[in-house]
Formats: C-alpha cells, structure tokens, sequence
C-alpha cells in the first residue's frame, strides 16, 4: 500500500481515464509511477511528489514550499519536479505512468508524447501552457522524449496522494529526511498459460 493508507498508485492508475490514449488494461502497467501536485496560495503554495514502482516500492516522496503565481503553473511545476526526480534514479527505457488531478495538464502531456513518439500524429488537441509556465513546460517535454514512453492519467484531488504533500508542506516536510531510493521493479512474470510465438507456432518434433 502507498502512504496515507491509500491504494498504490499502479492501482490508481489502472482505474483512472487517460486522455486521448485508449488502450486495453494490461498495457496500462508501468515500469514507474508518479502523482504530483501543486498548490497555490498568496503566501506561499507548495509541491509534492510521490514515485513508486509497478510493484508498489516507494522510491522518492517530497514536499516543499514553492511561490507559483498561480495553481495551473503550481501544476506544471510539481509535474516537471517529478519528471527530474525519476529521470534521475531510472533508466531512460522505462515506462512511466503520471497521476494528475489538473484536467488540462493530462491532456496536454497525453497529446505531446504522440506527438514526440509518433512525428506523423495529428493530435486533435491542442495543447495550450499557461503563460507564467516559463521552461516548465519545455522541461517535461525533455523528460517525456527521455523515457522510453509516458502516460498521464486523469485522477481526483481527493484521491491524489501527493495532494497532502502539496498543501500542507510545514506538515509533510519530514518526508524530504528520507534517504533516496533507486528501487528497481521486478520484472513482470510471465503467463505460461498462453506460450508465446515462438513455442506456440512450433511444430511436433519429428523422428
């Protein structure tokens, strides 16, 4: 189970729409998961970032305040943050999938690794920054090419668990004294109920 007693995120993750990617639910797994938030307030927002892996192993939390001018930018800021954390502590082969309560960020990040990954793509959605972003979004376009492929899902703020990190950094801020974590995922297990290829199409053995 991730922290606060909530689901992991690779469950989060499967129950929750991807905008603009439909896909069959095992392609959903990812190698590493991340959920962010960003929270605004005129004094003094903040940022949080929870990262596991697929087998549910925490590999990096982190709360800190930040001064965004505004929650949209707070969003892309939290997002970007997050994409640094793991770039550093994975292989740029892995697949990542992102957990965002902010509707417009998921689409927009959806939309760019089609576009990224496929030069051809016409997305039909057309990615709009807000304009205090700055090199944010430049930054989580650059993290999105680096991995071997990203997905953004769509979650509730109530449900996000970087949320309480996001908002309440003077409270969770003892979560930045963790040691640092390069936690691999163990690879999946293979279904030997259905052979693959290359034992299925084989032919009896003749004498």
């Amino acid at each position: 189970m991730a922290a606060y007693g909530r689901p992991s995120l690779r469950d989060l993750f499967d129950e929750s729409p991807t905008p603009h990617i439909a896909h069959p639910p095992r392609t959903h797994h990812r190698d590493f998961y991340i959920a962010t938030d960003g929270s605004y307030r005129e004094s003094s927002g903040g940022l949080g970032v929870v990262i596991e892996t697929r087998d549910g192993e925490r590999v990096a939390r982190l709360s800190m305040h930040d001064r965004a001018p505004n929650n949209n930018v707070a969003e892309y800021r939290a997002l970007h943050l997050g994409l640094d954390i793991l770039a550093a502590r994975a292989p740029s082969d892995a697949t990542v999938g992102l957990l965002i309560d902010h509707d417009d960020l998921a689409a927009n990040v959806n939309a760019a690794m089609l576009t990224v990954k496929n030069a051809e793509f016409d997305s039909t959605h057309r990615v709009r920054i807000p304009r205090a972003t700055g090199l944010h979004w430049r930054g989580i376009r650059a993290r999105i090419n680096g991995f071997d492929e990203v997905r953004a899902a769509r979650i509730d703020s109530g449900v996000n668990p970087a949320h309480p990190l996001a908002n309440a950094p003077d409270q969770y801020d003892h979560v930045n004294d963790e040691p640092a974590r390069c936690v691999l995922p163990e690879a999946p297990s293979v279904d030997e109920r259905v052979p693959p290829p290359s034992r299925s199409n084989r032919g009896g053995a003749s004498d």
